[in-house]
């Protein structure tokens, strides 16, 4: 037999027991609370009301009494009212009384008491009526006689009544009594026999179930503590416990299998931290490395002393990183441990992920640091786990594949050049740069002039840098133009620090050479036209293949006695020649034409379209280099500061993309160029509002409007309201006036408009330059009279 069924055995024996002691001691229970429920609920409220009524009737004899006596009518009133109240009180205790009768005589009684309520009363309605009538002896006279014999009537019946009832009262009482005495005796009996049936029950539970649990429960306990999960508690009987305790043997031989397999992954992980090649360590209370860390980490940090060191010794310490950095890695790291895990998110922005380390030989690693939240089921930080990686050679080989393909960048660039024009810009360049040099050599002191010099020398490589799309360069000439921006803003007389401006200098020209370098070296391009290099003699020229193919088929058809041939042959050949070395002023300013779309789109303009009419005029090649630089400055200008955004060009009723004209001309024996656009004029109030801030012309002065142009000529002046890398450093004019007065040249404004004195005036810029930069398209030299030489080159 199981101990399951002993148990429901026992259970239903004690069940049945207390059944039947229950069922005695139940129905004892109910007989008395029968008994207590007669009592409390009828014969004592019975009693009591009784006993009430004696006290009913005396007041109602004083309301009669005061009816009597009363002095006026209110209080007759008063009393009447009472009398009624206290009738219908006592009819209400006489119908209780009624109903509550446990015998005739009592109902006898009741019946008695109502027929004498009804005759006091009567009398009671007398003799108001006598004190209405104004009889008040009367009224007292009746009240003695016949109200009197009434009252003591009602008073003896109704004390009978209560005296019958606290009889019946003491009756049912003692009754009582007896049989809650008998009733607890029961109830002692069933409950003594039920404490007696229950322990038998219990030891025999005991002896089932208890002692072999207690058993169990110490064998299982020696288990447990001594950790020899190869133990296993002897089954005695297949009952519910020896079922149990085989259930247990098989839970501790899977413990004993988790145990071997957790055993075999500590090795594992173990074996990985010891050969894995990643650092990784955690960090626990104040900041100190745990003793568990990959060996790897000895190898990063070239020292077994890891375990119980600060991390930020370890880690940070020889760092390149500043003490105050430092200081909020420390921080933070301190703020996160047992903390919430938001703390963790909070504050790792502050833990840096890469450091420089110099390590006790000099040599330097790069070490790439990943930290991780390790948390408890609380959420609660309980370690920082760091991963460290060994990155140097790794950022060697990305500096070194940045540095590839920077070089490639930089041949795309070249490449989107034409052989020529890059060649000029690089001749350009270093012209500028010497120039530079040859003014920081011979300056101790900033001088006004020279800074200006520097710095319009230096935006002009960095100008047609930017036409030509070389984008590395235009960087580092644009750092060389701040240096010389900060230098001149702080006046001349000031020290001048040459070595460091010979160092940046330097920067520049090593730039320059080595976009020239990979022109010569890895394109192969190395002049201007594909050979080593023009002599400065100019050894070599360059003319139109078509122009020779020209002359050469007329050479070949003429023939040897015909004259008239022969000299039309000398004067094509004579044009041809004087051709040579030329190029249209299209070919001279296609590089700064083409640099200005992306322009526009940088300043958030439509792309501008620029016409140029030559009038039949061709320049020297020799001169196109100084042209290119004075029109890279007047054609950026005219975008910047002219054409307007489409979105005003459209409200002011004018096309999107402005338009930008350059006409050639030979006047007075000098080429004259102008330039102008289709945009807002120049802004003469922002022109004199600067003069007049900077002391050029007094508030109150009246100045012409042409007198107003001659200060954009002067240096650092700049009508931009901000500074950009287009434009507002105050350089421009007075480079283009500088360019052109070392090639004998010089520059005007003329207005084309009558609008004196308006905001903005319409204008065009004239460039003049000597006349022996031009030839005619068909060879004929400039300053004779060009129609009659045109004339004999077509007869």
């Amino acid at each position: 037999m199981t101990i399951r069924h002993r148990i429901i055995l026992l259970v239903l024996l004690m069940f049945v027991a207390l059944a039947s002691i229950g069922g005695y001691a139940t129905y004892q229970a109910r007989r008395s609370a029968g008994e207590v429920r007669q009592v409390t609920q009828g014969v004592v409220p019975s009693a009591l009301a009784s006993a009430d009524l004696v006290s009913q009737v005396k007041d109602v004899q004083l309301a009669t009494m005061t009816l009597v006596y009363a002095p006026d009518a209110n209080m007759v009133s008063q009393a009447q009212d009472q009398l009624t109240k206290k009738k219908a009180a006592l009819l209400q205790a006489l119908d209780i009384q009624d109903k509550a009768a446990a015998s005739h005589a009592q109902k006898g009684l009741v019946a008695q008491a109502r027929e004498s309520l009804a005759n006091y009363f009567s009398a009671i309605d007398e003799t108001a009526k006598m004190k209405a009538a104004g009889k008040n002896d009367m009224a007292q006279a009746y009240l003695f006689a016949n109200v009197g014999e009434y009252r003591d009537e009602l008073e003896g019946i109704v004390e009978t009544m209560r005296i019958e009832k606290n009889r019946q009262k003491d009756a049912a009482i003692g009754a009582l009594n007896g049989m809650l005495a008998t009733t607890t005796t029961a109830i002692g009996g069933a409950t003594a026999a039920a404490i007696a049936m229950l322990t038998v029950i219990g030891m025999l539970l005991y002896r089932q179930i208890t002692r072999p649990l207690t058993r169990m429960q110490s064998e299982m306990s020696e288990i447990a503590s001594s950790q020899d999960f190869t133990r296993r508690v002897p089954v005695a009987r297949m009952d519910e416990i020896g079922r149990s305790i085989v259930a247990f043997n098989d839970m501790i031989e899977k413990i004993e299998q988790s145990s071997l397999q957790l055993k075999q992954k500590t090795a594992d992980i173990q074996a990985m931290l010891q050969n894995m090649p990643q650092g990784i360590l955690t960090v626990i209370d104040n900041g100190v490395v745990h003793g568990e860390y990959s060996a790897y980490l000895e190898a990063i940090f070239e020292t077994q002393d890891i375990a119980g060191r600060g991390v930020m010794a370890l880690v940070f310490g020889d760092t390149t990183l500043d003490a105050d950095t430092r200081s909020q890695v420390e921080a933070a790291v301190h703020a996160c441990i047992g903390e919430d895990a938001m703390n963790f998110a909070f504050n790792e922005h502050l833990l840096v992920n890469e450091v420089i380390k110099v390590m006790p030989d000099g040599r330097t690693k790069t070490l790439d640091l990943s930290w991780s939240a390790i948390t408890d089921e609380t959420d609660t930080v309980m370690r920082l786990m760091l991963c460290v990686r060994d990155v140097t050679e790794l950022r060697r080989l990305a500096a070194e594949s940045n540095e590839q393909k920077r070089q490639l960048e930089m041949i795309g660039e070249i490449l989107a050049v034409s052989q020529e024009k890059f060649h000029q810009f690089v001749v350009s360049a270093k012209g500028f740069i010497h120039e530079n040099e040859r003014i920081i050599g011979q300056h101790e002191h900033a001088d006004e002039s020279a800074l200006a010099e520097l710095f319009r020398n230096m935006h002009t490589i960095k100008g047609n840098a930017r036409t030509y799309g070389l984008r590395h360069l235009t960087s580092i000439v644009h750092e060389a133009e701040q240096r010389y921006d900060e230098m001149r803003s702080l006046g001349s007389g000031e020290a001048w620090d040459r070595e460091a401006s010979i160092a940046e200098l330097a920067r520049v020209k090593q730039a320059v050479e080595h976009y020239a370098t990979i022109n010569e070296v890895n394109l192969g391009r190395k002049g201007p036209d594909g050979v080593a290099h023009r002599a400065q003699g100019g050894r070599y020229m360059v003319v139109d293949r078509s122009h020779i193919d020209d002359s050469l088929r007329l050479v070949e058809s003429v023939q040897e006695g015909d004259v008239a041939g022969l000299a039309a042959m000398r004067d094509a050949v004579r044009r041809t020649l004087r051709l040579l070395d030329t190029e249209s002023f299209g070919e001279a300013l296609s590089g700064p034409i083409e640099s200005l779309p992306s322009l526009a789109k940088e300043l958030g303009k439509a792309e501008p379209s620029v016409a140029i009419d030559d009038n039949g005029y061709r320049l020297r090649r020799h001169a196109s280099t100084a042209l290119r630089d004075v029109f890279t400055h007047l054609l950026r200008n005219s975008v910047d500061h002219g054409i307007e955004p489409a979105d005003e060009r459209t409200a002011a009723g004018k096309r999107e993309a402005g338009t930008i004209e350059v006409e050639v001309g030979v006047d007075a024996g000098a080429l004259q160029i102008t330039l102008s656009d289709d945009g807002r004029g120049l802004a003469l109030a922002r022109i004199r509002a600067i003069a007049a801030e900077r002391g050029w012309v007094a508030p109150n002065d009246e100045i012409s409007d042409e007198a107003l142009t001659h200060f954009i000529f002067r240096a650092g002046f700049s009508t931009a309201k901000a500074v950009t890398e287009v434009s507002g450093r105050g350089v421009g004019m007075d480079a283009v006036k500088e360019m052109l007065e070392r090639e004998h040249g010089r520059i005007e404004l003329r207005f084309t408009d009558e609008r004196h004195g308006a905001d903005f005036r319409r204008f065009q810029t004239i460039v003049h330059l000597p006349e022996s930069w031009v030839v005619d398209s068909l060879g004929a030299p400039v300053g004779q009279d060009t129609k009659a030489a045109r004339d004999d080159a077509l007869a």
